[in-house]
């Protein structure tokens, strides 16, 4: 199952799409189908592509004031901000840390008497720490207690992550959780928790859109950090159309 979620995507995604497109073309000497390849990944490789589909999956979301948020059971701070390095005990940073100290900063303010930490780890790397151990580590050197720290077990994907967090706050008949996650991540994640039950305030963080940067002729050049946030962006749509249609049935 963690196959089909993590590698059909892929073909439905610019690279993959794209990449297909042009090799079927090729092969069977088809070349309008290369030219539509090729701009198919020149067109979402520009940064105003991956912006604009990342406003879409962004809109509506913005910077809570911690003093504005009300309290509820948890704090829940989804995973995927750590990178495993060798010789880095607790690993380094990824581009989502505010997640980590977001969810930090909540709990210290009194939002919640507990923070959530999802056991993440994916099969392929079996050797490695669950990320949410050493969140955990992390949190204990920001001064938050250990007793006040749930792990949930391992986890692998947002639908994983939903189901084992409602499971640690089953003593709650209808619990209310602060859910700390990317901006782009928020609407599918919030989706998964309130299927599996709860109540979600959501706190997005790691804004990807660039909300104030003026047009400029590199905006139409194709980028790494275009076709990312558009291959990002799209991975979402499709994640938020599949469940939708998985609860529905």
């Amino acid at each position: 199952m963690l196959i089909f979620h993590k590698v059909l995507p892929v073909f439905f995604l610019p690279l993959g799409f794209g990449l297909l497109v042009i090799v079927a073309g090729a092969l069977f000497k088809r070349w309008f189908a290369v030219w539509v390849g090729v701009t198919l990944l020149y067109l979402l490789a520009m940064p105003i592509s991956g912006d604009a589909l990342m406003r879409i999956v962004e809109d509506g979301n913005q910077v809570v004031p911690i003093r504005q948020v009300e309290k509820a059971d948890a704090v829940v701070v989804l995973g995927g901000m750590v990178r495993y390095v060798p010789g880095a005990a607790m690993g380094e940073w990824g581009e989502a840390a505010d997640r980590f100290f977001a969810g930090v900063s909540l709990y210290q303010a009194g939002k919640a008497p507990v923070l959530v930490f999802p056991a993440g780890r994916m099969p392929w790397m079996p050797h490695v720490r669950p990320e949410g151990d050493l969140l955990r580590a992390r949190a204990l050197l920001e001064g938050v207690p250990a007793d006040a720290m749930f792990i949930t077990p391992e986890v692998q994907n947002t639908a994983d992550e939903a189901r084992e967090v409602r499971t640690l706050l089953q003593y709650t008949a209808s619990p209310r959780v602060i859910l700390v996650t990317s901006a782009f991540h928020m609407p599918r994640a919030a989706m998964m928790f309130r299927f599996a039950g709860m109540e979600v305030e959501p706190y997005p963080v790691d804004f990807r859109t660039d909300y104030y940067k003026e047009w400029t002729p590199y905006d139409v050049l194709p980028s790494v950090r275009g076709l990312e946030n558009s291959e990002l962006a799209l991975r979402e749509l499709i994640g938020l159309a599949y469940y939708r249609l998985a609860h529905m049935f």
